[in-house]
């Protein structure tokens, strides 16, 4: 493979893409006085506008996408999304509007906010939701932050929230942000919550307990009303990590399991493309006792007309400096509609088939550490090519050769060597099949020859890194050109 090279070689003294024509508007000298001004870069690559054109488009053609092939990586939903809900959302009336446009003006866009809430509303079976937070991260915080407010508001902050072993990763981070100490429980044989150890750390130091449900190992926490009783019975608030639910849209609501708030990512569930650091959207669902105190400004129907209202006593304040992501709440709000509510629950049902088919079409090549129905994704484990001396890492540098992306690895941590796989609805059975195949051509190999897998990738435009010699050892270079 033809290496591609950095622009910075392919760079000639004097050349340029484009060059505006001087100013003939006057110049104020004093305009700038005292501010820093650069004339140039140092070291700025000089290419020609096809040059740069091209380089950059023979880049974009290594990258792997959604549009190219399968993401299957467990707990992130990296499916595709409708084009058109790109261009919805690219019309002059819903991208150019202006943040502080008077609410008169915006009466449209208000309504598109809106709509979004309340069938958001409808979906989860919560009271009340905001769209404030820009990633699901942030709307994890918030709802913490929500859950901080309800209990000062109740008398006493408390001081600690109880995180299953198999929740998302970002949930210790979330409640040690808002002062909380975290403490862990455990999972029982089927992956699920563990009653006891739940009931035997439940006390009334405890605010909440943080839950994903389905769970990371793709299990749906059958005693989720029970887990609830625990909780709310020593005046804790159950909050649900609703990154998953692309399992459960149209099947059940998390209002209806009791849970107090949770968090929903559009941008993995509801037709944002997700990755590459966003764009992201939030947003939190809480029920009717911590409504007060979700941030400020809410968005109220006033009569006709839709307004901001800030006279929120209790609220928390703002999280964000305008109103979350808007683009992506409209791209949501156009495939909610899109699909009704029988579109809603296919969408669910369609990914959990596709999951369970991955998993019976692994079942003896691949070990599966609980053997409990799963939902929308699934978790084996290396354990049987370890026997080789294949791992993870193995297996999914080789999937790279093979032209698939490879899963989600070494989470949950609770399985060791961990391959989770989330095929979502949109993949057909074809490409399902390929994925399949390439894993029981790899599970061969590991026994017949296992090398090709321990230096994989082969064909990759870069062979194998040294993750760990680069986080160890970084190599920094700094503005005046020296290395460390």
């Amino acid at each position: 493979m033809i290496r591609e090279p950095l622009i910075f070689e392919i760079s000639d003294e004097g050349k340029h893409a484009f060059t505006m024509p001087k100013s003939d508007v006057p110049v104020r000298e004093d305009a700038l006085a005292g501010v820093a001004l650069r004339d140039g870069i140092d070291g700025f690559p000089q290419v020609s506008e096809i040059e740069l054109v091209r380089h950059f488009t023979r880049l974009s053609q290594k990258n792997y996408c959604i549009d190219v092939g399968i993401y299957p990586l467990g707990s992130c939903t990296m499916k595709y999304n409708p084009k058109i809900n790109e261009r919805l959302a690219g019309l002059h009336g819903l991208s150019a509007v202006h943040p502080l446009a008077p609410e008169e003006s915006v009466q449209g866009n208000l309504e598109i906010l809106k709509q979004c809430e309340e069938l958001l509303c409808e979906i989860t079976g919560m009271d009340a939701f905001t769209l404030q937070p820009s990633a699901g991260a942030q709307g994890e915080l918030l709802g913490m932050m929500l859950i901080r407010a309800c209990q000062t508001g109740r008398g006493n902050p408390r001081k600690i929230v109880l995180i299953p072993d198999s929740a998302h990763g970002t949930n210790p981070s979330s409640a040690h942000i808002c002062g909380y100490k975290v403490q862990e429980i455990k999972s029982n044989a089927q992956g699920t919550v563990d009653l006891d150890d739940l009931k035997n750390n439940m006390n009334e130091d405890v605010a909440a307990i943080m839950i994903t449900n389905p769970n990371t190992l793709g299990v749906f926490e059958k005693d989720i009303k029970k887990i609830a009783g625990i909780v709310h019975d020593r005046g804790g608030l159950v909050y649900m990590d609703g990154a998953n639910m692309n399992a459960l849209m149209g099947t059940c609501r998390p209002g209806d399991m009791d849970v107090d708030v949770m968090h929903l990512n559009l941008h993995k569930t509801f037709s944002t493309p997700h990755g590459g650091g966003g764009p992201g959207s939030g947003p939190v669902g809480v029920k009717t006792e911590l409504e007060p105190y979700l941030p400020l400004p809410a968005l109220i129907r006033d009569g006709k007309k839709l307004r901001w209202d800030s006279n929120r006593p209790q609220s928390i304040g703002r999280v964000q400096g305008y109103y979350g992501n808007y683009l992506v709440v409209v791209k949501a709000l156009a495939y909610i509609l899109a699909l009704g509510p029988d579109g809603i629950r296919e969408v669910s049902e369609f990914a959990v088939l596709n999951a369970n088919y991955i998993r019976k079409s692994l079942e003896g090549e691949f070990h599966l550490k609980y053997d409990t129905s799963t939902l929308h994704e699934c978790v084996f484990s290396d354990k049987y090519q370890m026997e080789y001396g294949v791992s993870n890492l193995d297996i999914a540098k080789r999937l790279i050769d093979l032209g698939v992306h490879p899963p989600t690895m070494s989470f949950p941590l609770i399985v060791h060597g961990a391959l989770m796989i989330e095929p979502t609805e949109t993949e057909s059975k074809r490409d399902l099949d390929l994925f399949i195949e390439a894993m029981k051509q790899i599970a061969n190999e590991a026994k017949e020859n296992p090398e090709v897998l321990k230096s994989a990738p082969h064909n990759s435009y870069v062979g194998r890194l040294d993750e760990t010699k680069a986080a160890r050892h970084p190599v920094l270079k700094w503005a005046d050109g020296s290395v460390e």
